[in-house]
């Protein structure tokens, strides 16, 4: 079974007119799955408030309370030139970090095989005491803590493939025992780093800007595939971008459906061979709607085809 964990608090934050990361994003989603028949195959669940005491272990505490602080009344409160607040982010930040991990906990202790978290707003960029890059909270790292310091589990694998790097969760992550985290993203553009690993549980992808689906199909193959296999991941956790689709406005990637798909089944490989089939997804970016939405299709319908493989 596959859950899908979302809740209406998505479509309320919005960060003003025109603004890439808009509630149009999530819509799109939703729609694409429904139209496609994909929504009828999955089990459909409301995302939760995360707990605070999830949320500390991948945050500073004086992050939190700033947050909290800054919640506007109405209009918007500025975070940096790129990121703001309306009065309904805090919830869905909340609820976007409780849905990842109420996903691993509902995989880890057999609820399900796998689940896609459609939340927004994205996570990856906001680091142990910064929101930057459209995000707040790392939801991505908090499930992962949670995976190992609430649930037990000894190796957890973050994979990303956002076009963007996830400097947030690498700062985060960054030689913690029991993680591993391994990424592509495109060479040059915001946040501006990350060729360079923080820490030796890193594996750093860049790809120079007009690269295609062959150019994932060498980094998984020849970098990410030996790092998870010599990992032996119990439960993978995917950051899962959508950005590097050659439609998209913000990047210059030139990946397909297809690409999403294949590198969908990659991972489910390896989550067979080392982490009983247990994968948990969060939405992060991808801000051309209609590509978005096949995109995201395409992956789940490879999470649905490997869960049914793996039950025959």
């Amino acid at each position: 079974m596959t859950i899908l964990f979302h809740h209406s608090a998505f479509e309320a934050h919005e960060m003003g007119p025109h603004h890439p990361e808009s509630p149009a994003r999530i819509r799109a989603v939703i729609e694409e799955l429904e139209s496609s028949g994909l929504m009828a195959r999955l089990q459909r669940e409301e995302a939760p408030m995360a707990r605070e005491e999830d949320i500390l272990r991948a945050h500073d505490r004086d992050h939190w309370e700033a947050l909290k602080a800054a919640a506007p009344e109405s209009q918007y409160a500025v975070i940096d030139s790129d990121t703001a607040m309306n009065p309904h982010t805090l919830e869905a930040v909340s609820r976007a970090a409780g849905a990842v991990v109420q996903a691993v906990e509902a995989v880890v202790c057999g609820r399900a095989k796998t689940a896609f978290c459609a939340v927004r707003p994205p996570g990856h960029h906001a680091q142990r005491d910064q929101a930057m890059g459209f995000c707040f909270l790392n939801s991505v790292a908090v499930g992962a803590l949670y995976a190992t310091e609430a649930l037990g589990l000894e190796r957890v694998a973050v994979v990303d493939f956002d076009v963007h790097h996830g400097n947030g969760t690498e700062e985060i992550l960054a030689d913690r025992p029991g993680m591993l985290m391994v990424s592509t993203f495109q060479q040059g553009i915001y946040p501006g780093w990350g060729e360079r690993p923080l820490g030796k549980n890193m594996v750093n992808v860049a790809l120079p800007g007009g690269s295609d689906g062959k150019a994932l199909r060498a980094a998984v193959l020849e970098q990410w595939i030996p790092a998870l296999d010599a990992f032996c991941p119990e439960l993978i956790i995917i950051s899962a971008g959508f950005d590097a689709h050659r439609d998209d406005p913000l990047a210059g990637l030139r990946w397909t459906e297809a690409d999403y798909g294949w590198v969908t089944e990659q991972l489910i490989a390896v989550a067979g061979r080392h982490a009983q089939g247990r994968i948990v997804s969060s939405l992060e970016g991808g801000y051309e709607t209609r590509s978005l939405g096949r995109s995201v299709a395409s992956h789940l319908s490879a999470l649905l085809l490997g869960e049914t493989l793996g039950s025959a």
